[in-house]
């Protein structure tokens, strides 16, 4: 039975390259350690480009490596036009760039400007007094009528920071406050101001002139606000507001990333623009990738990682059958052939995928790859998310002392402030943190993974004494192997990239089955996300199909799909 109709992809007669693209995100503290002091950096990965060559990605997407405070793990920048000496040197990145141009693969760097580092220059000078000409390139407000700056409640709104406590942050020095999405270390830009977006704009031109290939837009759609900053509904046990509805998809963001396209793409060739979306719906992103609009190539957003959200992301809820294929299944319908997703599981705020959304014990192997399967063959462009392509699983955390990230380490102070049980926040830190995606990359069985010859920066996840790309390179039933012939088929196959999507109800609830049509190339894929076996009804014009790749090998029955079993056929 057909779940969703099929689309009409008539409309790609020139399919830009990156729908055919698979990108590579290297987060690049826990990637590789060329120097030894436990931090990874640009030299790391340099020493192991051939891995990303091998996979055989086209794109590596670098979370960033600006000069940086690291209050945030470099989201926090003080200065975008140099790179932080944790990571090296202006000409080790130039040398990397030509490196990864070399072995034909672009690179693509992530720009975050809603906000920069309380110690960048223009965050230093607009604080430095009320007559600052740069004192309106953020939001400063005064304290809230009837109370003096500093009072309980004085704050200018009643706001939830993304990393707990308030958005607003008092400065002794001009007795106003600043607003902070983020850390208080992470001043948000005003883009109400022509010359913070002239600046912006400036700044991209520079690292496109360098050569750099595109950018991934952090919480892009942040970046316009309504300038009368209500109030949000408040909670009853915190007394803070949730204000998302006032500082997210404001009313002048497509106005923003028109002009954005304007003054920094327009006529500079095969780029790539990729935008980090919160709480973003399928309406906004069709308008936000329409290529009639110029805005942006593809949108980042979250509705499937957050499915097993309860009251918060710390209070996780099973997953129901069935739920991630709907969600996946919505916006493949919704997008249709005029929009784009970007298809991931994992980046470096998710925990690992395998362990979310799998099974990291009994079928580790199968579900990692079931999974890769149905996300790669979506309508979209997929990410893999450095250490996905081995599998790697969430770390077990032995206590709060082994937690490095500032969300995680703000939650448990805040919940256990409350009363929550520590254990059970700590549960919640296990199953949810971004810790998870930052353990170092597992590249062989030595003592730290063979990312560093000194101490990590975190802990590396102790199943790295078998679980690494080492003992997988030459496994041709690895989940690396498997990775990379997925990701030949995406390249061999134009269906991938530009066919029509139509899912299809063929077995149990865990089945997630679609098909892929352009000009006459078809495929079927299937994938039993769940551990039971599950019968599946082929239509008759697929019983003689050819089966172009599967993951668990050839199968007794081929009317039963096993535990977390893929197969993709052809027509």
């Amino acid at each position: 039975m057909t779940l969703s109709q099929p689309l009409d992809s008539s409309v790609q007669t020139a399919p830009e390259w990156w729908r055919s693209a698979v990108v590579y995100q290297i987060y690049p503290r826990s990637f590789a350690d060329g120097n030894g002091d436990g931090i990874g950096d640009l030299r790391g990965i340099r020493s192991r480009l051939d891995h990303l060559q091998r996979l055989g990605v086209d794109v590596i997407w670098l979370s960033p490596i600006y000069r940086s405070p690291q209050a945030d793990n470099g989201y926090d920048i003080s200065d975008y036009q140099d790179i932080d000496p944790l990571f090296g040197t202006m000409d080790e990145f130039r040398e990397l760039l030509a490196d990864v141009h070399a072995r034909g693969m672009k690179l693509v760097m992530d720009l975050v400007v809603n906000h920069t580092s309380d110690e960048h220059p223009w965050f230093v000078e607009s604080r430095s007094s009320t007559d600052s000409p740069r004192r309106d390139w953020y939001w400063w407000r005064p304290a809230r009528d009837g109370f003096a700056a500093g009072e309980k409640g004085a704050e200018p709104t009643n706001w939830e920071s993304f990393f707990s406590g308030s958005t607003w942050q008092l400065d002794e020095r001009t007795g106003e406050y600043y607003l902070h999405l983020f850390d208080r270390k992470q001043p948000d830009l005003n883009w109400e101001n022509p010359e913070v977006r002239q600046a912006v704009y400036a700044m991209m031109r520079w690292w496109l002139e360098l050569g750099v290939d595109g950018f991934r837009m952090d919480v892009i759609n942040l970046i316009s606000k309504d300038v009368a900053l209500p109030d949000g509904v408040a909670d009853p046990v915190t007394g803070l507001g949730d204000g998302f509805a006032h500082y997210a998809h404001g009313p002048r963001l497509h106005e923003f990333l028109q002009e954005m396209h304007r003054e920094v793409f327009e006529g500079r060739g095969d780029l790539i623009t990729v935008g980090e979306m919160p709480g973003v719906t399928t309406d906004e992103a069709l308008l936000l990738t329409d290529p009639a609009r110029d805005e942006l190539d593809m949108v980042f957003q979250f509705e499937h990682v957050g499915l097993d959200h309860g009251a918060d992301k710390f209070h996780p809820v099973p997953l129901a059958p069935g739920r991630l294929a709907e969600s996946l299944t919505r916006w493949q319908d919704a997008l249709g052939a005029k929009g784009w997703n970007s298809l991931y599981l994992s980046n470096h705020d998710q925990p690992r995928a395998v362990s979310r959304f799998g099974d990291d014990a009994a079928h580790w192997r199968a579900s990692a790859t079931a999974l890769a399967t149905m996300l790669h063959l979506l309508r979209g462009t997929p990410y893999i998310y450095q250490g996905e392509e081995i599998g790697m699983t969430n770390m077990p955390f032995a206590g709060i002392d082994d937690l490095r990230d500032v969300e995680s380490i703000n939650h448990y102070a805040k919940a256990t402030e409350l009363g929550q049980d520590a254990a059970e926040v700590l549960d919640g830190i296990r199953h949810s943190g971004r810790d998870n995606a930052r353990t170092p990359v597992q590249w062989d069985a030595s003592a730290e993974a063979g990312f560093t010859t000194g101490t990590p920066w975190i802990a590396v996840n102790p199943n790295h004494a078998w679980l690494n790309a080492a003992a997988q390179y030459d496994d041709p039933d690895s989940v690396f192997a498997y990775y990379r012939r997925l990701i030949a088929l995406r390249h061999a196959r134009p269906v991938v990239a530009l066919g029509s999507f139509r899912r299809l109800e063929l077995g149990g609830v865990g089945v997630f089955a679609y098909e892929r049509e352009h000009e006459g190339d078809r495929l079927l894929v299937l994938a039993n996300l769940s551990g039971t076996p599950s019968t599946i009804e082929l239509p008759e014009e697929w019983a003689d199909a050819e089966q172009v790749l599967d993951n668990l090998g050839a199968a007794s029955d081929a009317a039963v799909l096993r535990p977390w079993e893929a197969r993709v056929l052809a027509r």
